[in-house]
């Protein structure tokens, strides 16, 4: 048992003595009088319900004070309904509701609040964005409705109804945030919305949420796109093709000067109703179902296979950072490495994190170990958050591929001096640079007048079935 849960015990404990004393005291007297008075005509009876009155009367005190404290409502921070009962609530309302919609509102910088102005003024600004959802909704009507701190910065709101009916109310909301601030504290808030359309299921709803307002972080409303399968069926469909290993790979050559000299592949995974299900449905459910080493595991298989003496062809995957850092995945991993002599310098690892992961020293050893295998190492997504440019920095690896913004964007100043940047640093560690997302014939003789060793887009190279079970 944890510390705080044996703190919270005494604590009841004690507030159970404290309310129960005068009580038992009080039952105590009565019981005491009535025997110094009629001691003589009572019965032998009396003595036994006496005691029996006095057990239930400490056994209902503490019932009541124990159980009243591990049902809590209300978050003691936000005052508004704790993820428990939030999550109880709305699964009613839906249950009872055809059409019923969930709003995230959030505040993005929370942390950065946390650490710049202390934990008491982000709990302050908590309460406060709470008070302003309210204030706001009941300016235009809606009054009485659920809203529950799930975490960080995140609250969820439920509302009866079509989301359609309240994406103009939303957009203004945002609209009115650019201008919030709590005791001269910038506050940004985003927001998604979507409804019972999506998903009838409370937490796939919620999920989507999170997913909807990661792919629109720089917009002011988001709304929901329907998927081809449904949230409920999606789950089991993956788990199902990681299982039968029934997925579909294309692969895009990536050019060095005029050669093709890299193949990278792209996965899709197949449902057992032959539907396709594309990496941005499956990866974030691969990692909830920590199912991402097998599948992992499962694509780096077939590349593998695919190498042989008649090409040295260099294959590329994006692999999970995570999955390398698995010791089962690692272990099997290296034996597929070693049993295949064909594959020494023709593997390269397309890592991507948006967090870095902090203990790099384990890191650097993995990726030496890969490294003495020859397995080529590619930083994925330079330029657009600090964990690339980190890895950058601080591992050893052969080449960095740069964000599609920078082959959008090659065109403004800005953005050309800052590849310049990034690929001057490169060369100075012997590292090297990869452009994708090479649409036309213009974006591609601005990029070849740079240092750039690794080209790919569909201007140059088309993508090419290769496998498919």
């Amino acid at each position: 048992m944890l510390l705080p849960e044996i703190k919270e015990r005494e604590h009841l404990f004690k507030l159970a003595l404290r309310m129960g004393l005068p009580i038992f005291g009080l039952v105590f007297a009565l019981i005491l009088h009535t025997v110094i008075n009629t001691h003589e005509s009572l019965d032998s009876f009396f003595y036994i319900e006496s005691v029996i009155v006095l057990a239930f009367s400490i056994y209902f005190i503490f019932h009541l004070i124990y159980s009243g404290f591990n049902t809590k409502i209300t978050d003691n921070i936000s005052k508004v309904f704790t993820r428990d009962y939030l999550y109880k609530y709305l699964k009613k309302e839906i249950d009872s509701n055809k059409d019923y919609t969930l709003i995230l509102i959030s505040c993005d910088n929370i942390n950065e609040i946390n650490n710049r102005y202390g934990i008491k003024s982000g709990d302050k600004v908590l309460y406060e964005i709470a008070i302003w959802i309210d204030r706001y909704f009941k300016s235009k009507g809606i009054s009485n409705f659920p809203i529950g701190h799930i975490k960080g910065g995140d609250f969820i709101i439920g509302l009866k109804g079509k989301s359609s009916k309240y994406k103009a109310i939303l957009e203004l909301m945002s609209l009115k945030s650019d201008e919030f601030k709590i005791d001269d504290i910038e506050v940004i808030i985003s927001s998604a919305i979507n409804d019972t359309s999506f998903s009838s299921e409370l937490e796939y709803m919620i999920e989507n949420l999170f997913e909807l307002q990661d792919l629109s972080r720089n917009q002011k409303l988001f709304s929901n796109k329907n998927e081809d399968i449904n949230p409920n069926e999606l789950e089991s469909y993956i788990i199902n093709a990681i299982k039968q290993k029934s997925f579909i790979a294309t692969k895009q050559d990536v050019f060095n000067n005029e050669k093709a000299i890299i193949k990278e592949y792209f996965i899709k995974l197949k449902a057992s109703n032959s539907k396709i299900i594309h990496q941005k449905s499956y990866m974030k459910i691969l990692d909830k179902l920590r199912l991402m080493p097998e599948y992992d595991y499962m694509i780096l298989e077939m590349g593998i296979q695919n190498c042989d003496e008649d090409s040295d062809d260099i294959f590329a995957i994006n692999i999970s950072p995570t999955s390398i850092r698995n010791y089962t995945f690692l272990s099997k991993l290296k034996d597929l490495l070693s049993n295949n002599k064909h594959v020494k310098n023709r593997v390269m690892f397309i890592l991507y994190e948006k967090e870095y992961y902090s203990h790099l020293d384990r890191y650097k050893d993995i990726l030496k170990s890969l490294r003495l295998l020859g397995v080529k190492i590619v930083i994925d997504r330079v330029g657009v958050n600090h964990s690339s440019f980190i890895y950058m920095r601080e591992l050893e690896i052969d080449a960095i591929r740069m964000d599609g913004v920078y082959t959008k964007e090659i065109g403004q100043a800005k953005y050309k001096n800052i590849l310049d940047g990034f690929i001057l640093t490169a060369k100075a560690n012997d590292v090297k640079v990869w452009m994708k997302m090479i649409e036309d014939e213009d974006t591609y003789k601005k990029i070849k007048s740079l240092n750039i060793d690794y080209f790919q887009g569909k201007y140059l190279a088309p993508l090419e079935k290769i496998y498919e079970k």
